[in-house]
Parts: structure tokens; sequence; C-alpha cells
């Protein structure tokens, strides 16, 4: 069994845990990842995940989610997720849609790259936000 223990260290977006729960179970079974684990998902601000970004992959910048994978593959998954409301908030004006949709979409974003999507090449880019759309509209 994976255990989702979520974190909301902002205040600027309501997070429905439930939801959250939901998404990461879907695409857990969906994408056959392991089934037990640990995914730990934090709500968090610009500053919080620019340092993140800075420390890790040495970006100096915001950015609106990263996710790291520390189980074994095929074995365990066990994640850290970190995902800006800031960033969320400033999209979902961009993109005429709803802060928490961003979060939401954030979320499957993440799970998906631990399911092994990548998003650098044009061809991985359509296939993840294929998936992206999919896991929204069934959310």
């Amino acid at each position: 069994m994976t255990s989702i223990i979520i974190k909301n260290l902002q205040k600027k977006i309501p997070v429905n845990n439930s939801k959250v729960k939901k998404i990461v179970l879907k695409i857990i079974s969906r994408e056959a990842l392991p089934g037990r684990g640990q995914v730990n998902i934090a709500f968090i601000s610009d500053s919080r995940i620019k340092r993140l970004n800075s420390r890790f992959h040495g970006r100096d910048i915001p950015t609106d989610v990263l996710a790291f994978g520390l189980g074994r593959p095929k074995k365990e998954l066990i994640a850290d997720i970190y995902i800006s409301a800031d960033t969320a908030l400033r999209n979902s004006r961009v993109f005429k849609t709803s802060p928490g949709r961003e979060m939401y979409l954030y979320v499957i974003h993440a799970m998906l790259h631990l399911s092994g999507y990548g998003d650098h090449r044009p061809g991985d880019i359509k296939k993840m936000r294929g998936k992206e759309q999919e896991y929204l509209k069934w959310l």
C-alpha cells in the first residue's frame, strides 16, 4: 500500500487532500507504478521552490513542480513532490483556469514524471500533454 502524505505550507489556494490522493492512486494503478511506498507532496511558495530548484537543478528561478523519485524502480515508490501555489495562481490567470486545477495538473505532471514520462523532446512533450489531459478529464 502506498502512503500519501500531503503538507499544505501555503495559504493562497485551498488544497483538497482527498482529490490529490485520488489523483496519485489513479496514476499509480494506471501507469503500473509500484503499489507500495510513500509519496510526500508539499504545496509551497515560489521562494521555497526557487531554493529547491537552485539547489537540485542549478536553476535560480521558481518553477511549477519538482518531483524526486527516491525508491528502487519497480520495487517501491518513494517520492517527494513540491508544488508552487504562487506559480499555479499566476498560470491560472495566464491560461484562464482555476488555481486548483493548475495545482492538480502539477500533481499529475509530477506523477507522470515518476512513471517515466519526459518533457524535454517534442515527442515526449506531446505524450506528456496527452496523458495530462486524459487525467484532467477523468478528474
